[in-house]
């Protein structure tokens, strides 16, 4: 396959459905999640378009998985040009004294191990490519009042990335930290409920902002 591959972790809704949408035309994507119908819609709308997609219905946070899932690209495809983490978990906001051991665990397993498993899996396959892409999403609202959970473990995930990216003159791999704009996403709702999402940014209008820039 000459086309180019695209690994998108988190693929099934939000940004990343709507990067895995926009960069179809020149990627072939490879859409992680753990939601099956929702890839599914996602494959039937980037075929549409006349692209072209792999399916992987999978737990970024199981590593036999993950370590499947990194094999099967190198068996296959033999090398990864790009990268975009967009999985995340943002946990019911509620005060730091209030947090339970359930959401704490989640949030810690999706938003950090699950990165801190993932980079060393995929920084491989992106080097084999010569001259491969990560891309990690910061977010202004990992701080603030009852975002303990979310905050302290997308915290430790930007913290990996900023690692690589200062890291990745000498590793062979492009790291990329990005800022979206406010956009009307499920997780902006959770920290902004009742407010007026027509003033947010369009989802696919920041996405194709952001795939211009890589």
């Amino acid at each position: 396959m000459t086309q180019k591959l695209a690994l998108i972790t988190g693929a099934s809704r939000g940004l990343g459905a709507a990067l895995a949408e926009e960069l179809a035309p020149d990627y072939h994507i490879l859409a992680v999640a753990r939601t099956t119908g929702a890839l599914e819609e996602l494959d039937d709308r980037i075929k549409a378009k006349g692209g072209a997609t792999t399916l992987a219905p999978m737990d970024i946070t199981v590593p036999q998985a993950m370590g499947t899932l990194a094999q099967g690209i190198m068996d296959r495809w033999g090398a990864l040009d790009l990268w975009l983490h967009t999985a995340i978990h943002a946990a019911p906001l509620t005060p730091a004294d209030h947090i339970s051991q359930k959401d704490w665990e989640k949030s810690l397993a999706i938003n950090t191990n699950a990165t801190a498993m993932l980079i060393p899996l995929i920084s491989p396959l992106l080097r084999a490519s010569g001259g491969g892409k990560a891309v990690f999403f910061d977010d202004p609202n990992a701080s603030g009042r009852y975002a303990g959970s979310y905050g302290a473990t997308k915290s430790g995930q930007m913290a990996l990335a900023k690692s690589w990216a200062a890291e990745s003159p000498a590793n062979g791999v492009e790291v990329k930290i990005v800022t979206p704009a406010p956009m009307p996403t499920a997780l902006r709702a959770r920290f902004y409920p009742g407010e007026d999402r027509t003033t947010l940014t369009n989802i696919a209008d920041e996405a194709a902002r952001i795939a211009s820039t890589l």
